[in-house]
């Protein structure tokens, strides 16, 4: 398993950078994980936006949606391009009937919804979901696979409950932005040191802290993590990637 942070920003990008967006491959498939502002033009830094042949959507706030109609655009003009029948599988909640809609576009790409109740086939992966605690229905996802297990929070306050679904994960991906002290959990946040929390409570392996605020001084929220838990902690970047095989892990950036 492969996991590419494609962009990381909370609300929206920063100057040449994207919103919401990781790049999952294991055996030649490619898995795009939300697809927020500014997604499209990142993910052609490692892919070809016709190779992916799946997207998962957590939820439809713009910065976890807004490059998919864009998305649709390249898919087409491809096909007539390369003279090639494209098509990606786009799967997503049926909690917001008009967000679910739009995933589907032409033969391009159709769209299934997952029942967060029941576990979600898709290529190698295995995903399961929690609920989040969040203004709109928002779906953490656990995502399992013969070499290794990712969780990503998604969009959320605090919450128990994500200890046990992300227990012994190789990977958690965890949204941090605010910084510890603050109230997040009225804007349906979490901070730096909750995040590390469930890190810490769940042994995972990794703590990547993600959808980042745009004001303060990043490197804070590590330092601030880094009280609590004690694993590998990384602050999500541009093409921070993590390669999962036999039991190790192996960090670049593309």
């Amino acid at each position: 398993m492969q996991v590419t942070v494609v962009g990381f920003w909370g609300g929206y990008p920063a100057a040449g950078e994207a919103s919401t967006g990781y790049l999952i491959e294991e055996d030649n498939f490619k898995l795009l994980l939300d697809c927020g502002s500014g997604v499209l033009a990142q993910l052609q830094r490692y892919i070809s936006p016709e190779d992916l042949d799946a997207m998962l959507i957590t939820h439809y706030h713009a910065d976890h949606t807004a490059d998919i109609g864009v998305l649709h655009h390249a898919l087409l003009i491809q096909h007539f391009l390369q003279n090639k029948d494209l098509h990606v599988t786009a799967y997503g909640h049926r909690e917001d009937e008009q967000g679910f809609d739009m995933l589907a576009y032409k033969e391009q790409m159709s769209s299934v919804a997952y029942d967060p109740d029941k576990p979600l086939e898709v290529g190698p992966f295995t995903i399961t979901f929690l609920k989040t605690t969040h203004p709109v229905p928002c779906y953490a996802v656990r995502i399992e696979s013969q070499s290794g297990t990712m969780v990503f929070t998604a969009d959320s306050a605090y919450q128990e409950s994500f200890i046990p679904f992300a227990k012994d994960a190789d990977l958690l991906i965890a949204e941090s932005n605010f910084y510890k002290g603050m109230d997040a959990s009225g804007a349906g946040h979490m901070t730096s040191t909750e995040a590390a929390a469930i890190a810490h409570e769940a042994g995972v392996k990794t703590l990547i802290l993600s959808h980042l605020p745009h004001f303060g001084d990043l490197n804070q929220l590590i330092t601030e993590a880094q009280e609590i838990y004690s694993g590998e902690t990384l602050l999500a970047s541009s093409g921070l990637t993590i390669t999962y095989q036999g039991g190790t892990s192996h960090v670049i950036y593309r």
